[in-house]
């Protein structure tokens, strides 16, 4: 009986946990897309590392989406919920296929500009894993909150910025060789995408800070 009462009582699942968790794989992958940036390291040693953080993500992500299903009370929106974790998502796979691009190409030197960008995403990285935590008290940090998502669409913007600089130096180097622009402009894209992508995490958090706090 006192079993079966137990199982009616509201239910809280630990959210903000796996929100940790998840940012600490972003922040894992953009360490290791940092150093397959640096000249003459082995790609396939990077790459394995940045698959390991994306299946780790990808168990974070059902077990979310699992405590969604199941959890009476929850401290957001349900809908709120699976937004910010699958933005969060989105960026490790999108880290995860510039490192497949970079990988699948040969690069075993990156353009400047390429390592310019991979640094802000791994600055980006470590402003989420910053920013996550502060959720468990929204009402309070909104904004510390909306100070670091700012700095997060601020590097994205950065990044726009240095993809811009360098699809028009590697089209001027590559004036001869058109595919060799074409690898240049493949990688800058996928690069990119990863920055849009955590633009994303920090508008989801935003909507969380307008919401709560």
């Amino acid at each position: 009986m006192f079993n079966w009462f137990q199982r009616l009582l509201p239910r809280t699942g630990d959210f903000f946990g796996m929100f940790e968790a998840h940012a600490a794989t972003l922040v894992g992958a953009a360490e290791a897309l940092r150093r397959l940036a640096q000249d003459g390291v082995a790609t396939s040693e990077a790459l394995g590392i940045i698959q390991d953080r994306e299946h780790e993500a990808d168990d974070i992500i059902r077990q979310v989406l699992t405590a969604v299903r199941k959890t009476f009370l929850t401290p957001f929106d349900r809908g709120a919920i699976t937004k910010l974790i699958g933005a969060m998502d989105d960026a490790i796979d999108e880290m995860l296929a510039a490192a497949r691009a970079i990988d699948l190409y040969g690069l075993g030197e990156l353009r400047p500009e390429m390592k310019s960008i991979i640094d802000l995403i791994f600055e980006q990285a470590a402003v989420t894993a910053e920013a996550v935590p502060l959720l468990r008290d929204v009402s309070s940090k909104g904004a510390k909150l909306h100070e670091l998502t700012g700095r997060m669409v601020a590097l994205e913007g950065r990044a726009d910025e240095i993809h811009a600089l360098g699809l028009k130096n590697a089209f001027q180097t590559a004036r001869a060789d058109p595919l060799q622009f074409a690898v240049a402009r493949e990688v800058f894209k996928n690069l990119e995408r990863v920055t849009d992508a955590f633009e994303d995490v920090a508008n989801e958090i935003d909507g969380l800070v307008i919401d709560h706090a």
